[in-house]
């Protein structure tokens, strides 16, 4: 199980063993209301269970030591607390009724803290992405400086991910919010389906339309692969910061408390522990998705391969999930920006970031694609070399300023011409204006 480090109380509370306990005991006396709507069980019954079923975790475990069996343990405890009316309990079900209904309810939960998590966390992208809409800072690509852009622009493009995870976490959130009360082989042998009915719309969970004895892995497997979806995100997201912190680099950083210690040798360390802890959880989140998948195929209609890795992947991964999307929340919410050091790295290259610019514009003058690259492609290698000043080059080289003026250079070498569009990508995106949470 995850370490109370990374446990959220909310989280940790609905995968506690009072919790699991509970959520089996809730689908039971669900499954008697069922039987009594039928006629089947007394009214008078009924009431008893009710009111008088109950359990204590210890006296289940002490109870499993001898029966080998946690679901035997748990309804011969429950018995205990009842009279005669006890023979209604698990009465024509098998225990992944019970178990496979009940992990529904208990993922319905799980789902309902991660859903706000994730709101939240779109919430607090917007709002960053519209602070920093026009904070002009150079793209990479390959790790190198490529282009202009904005810092708000690198957190649309997080909004808009964020926003998949969102949808495929909707449908897939739906398919383990599923029930099955249809018995030993999935038959309805022993219980007619309209007790699934009813329990599954008392559990506000749907009814999965066949099953075995168990519900279908791949809806667990497609759950564990989303989740894994969004914890690649936040890694992403992480990355990036960790990348902008590099001492070289310094556009960003963690905020860092007073009394905060970033090493233990090293006073001045001022390290990006957080996204580094995000990226550390996601590699384990990532790692449950193969145990998920291997947990879709079972012996004809059940075996319990899938049962002892479920009770580490299901609670674990949607814990981790949890810390990790309150954690990355609270770094971006926090996140010291520079945006003067931003404006200042444009010039690390000596203007060789335009080149696309000066190579277009002699394009526009009639030379072909080719010939203009090979005009400006040399002087970009000097500047490498020998680090010149681009534009210098380019005004000392007749071919360019027989065709570009210095005003066309002036629009060249100007970086909001690759920012003109920030608005309309806004727009496309959904970031019309800073939602309040």
């Amino acid at each position: 199980m995850v370490i109370k480090r990374y446990q959220r109380p909310e989280m940790a509370h609905i995968w506690s063993e009072q919790n699991k306990y509970q959520a089996w005991l809730t689908v039971e006396i669900a499954i008697d209301r069922a039987w009594n709507k039928l006629g089947e069980i007394p009214d008078a019954d009924l009431a008893k269970i009710e009111k008088n079923a109950r359990f204590n975790v210890e006296d289940i475990l002490a109870m499993e030591k001898i029966t080998k069996h946690d679901v035997v343990a748990f309804t011969r405890t429950v018995s205990q607390s009842l009279g005669p009316e006890k023979k209604w309990i698990h009465f024509g079900v098998t225990s992944t009724d019970v178990v496979d209904t009940a992990y529904g309810y208990l993922l319905k939960q799980a789902n309902e803290l991660l859903r706000t998590d994730l709101q939240r966390l779109k919430t607090t992208i917007a709002q960053k992405a519209q602070q920093y809409k026009d904070t002009v800072m150079i793209g990479r690509t390959h790790g190198v400086h490529a282009e202009p852009t904005t810092f708000g622009l690198v957190l649309a493009t997080w909004y808009s991910e964020i926003e998949r995870d969102q949808e495929r976490f909707e449908h897939a959130a739906r398919g383990v919010e599923a029930g099955k009360i249809s018995g030993a082989v999935g038959t309805f042998a022993n219980i007619p389906p309209e007790v699934e009915t009813m329990v599954c719309q008392e559990l506000n969970l749907h009814p999965q339309e066949i099953s075995t004895q168990v519900l279908p892995r791949d809806l667990h497997a497609e759950y564990i692969m989303t989740l894994a979806l969004i914890a690649a995100s936040l890694e992403r997201f992480a990355l990036e910061i960790r990348h902008l912190q590099r001492t070289e680099v310094r556009e960003v950083e963690e905020f860092f408390a007073a009394g905060q210690k970033g090493s233990s040798a090293m006073p001045h360390k001022r390290n990006p522990i957080g996204s580094e802890n995000i990226t550390g959880l996601a590699r384990v989140i990532k790692g449950h998705v193969f145990t998920a998948l291997e947990d879709i195929e079972l012996w004809h209609e059940r075996d319990i391969s899938h049962s002892s890795a479920e009770r580490i992947i299901l609670p674990d991964t949607t814990e981790l999930l949890d810390y990790m999307l309150q954690r990355f929340n609270k770094i971006l919410a926090t996140l010291t920006v520079f945006p003067d050091k931003m404006a200042a790295d444009l010039n690390v290259t000596h203007g060789l970031i335009y080149s696309q610019r000066v190579m277009l514009k002699l394009i526009e003058t009639g030379l072909s694609r080719e010939a203009a690259y090979d005009i400006v492609q040399p002087k970009a290698a000097q500047v490498w070399e020998q680090k010149q000043d681009f534009r210098q080059l380019l005004e000392a080289d007749p071919q360019v300023t027989a065709r570009l003026s210095p005003q066309d250079l002036d629009d060249a070498f100007d970086y909001r011409w690759h920012l003109r569009r920030v608005d309309e990508i806004f727009q496309r995106v959904g970031i019309t204006s800073v939602p309040q949470k």
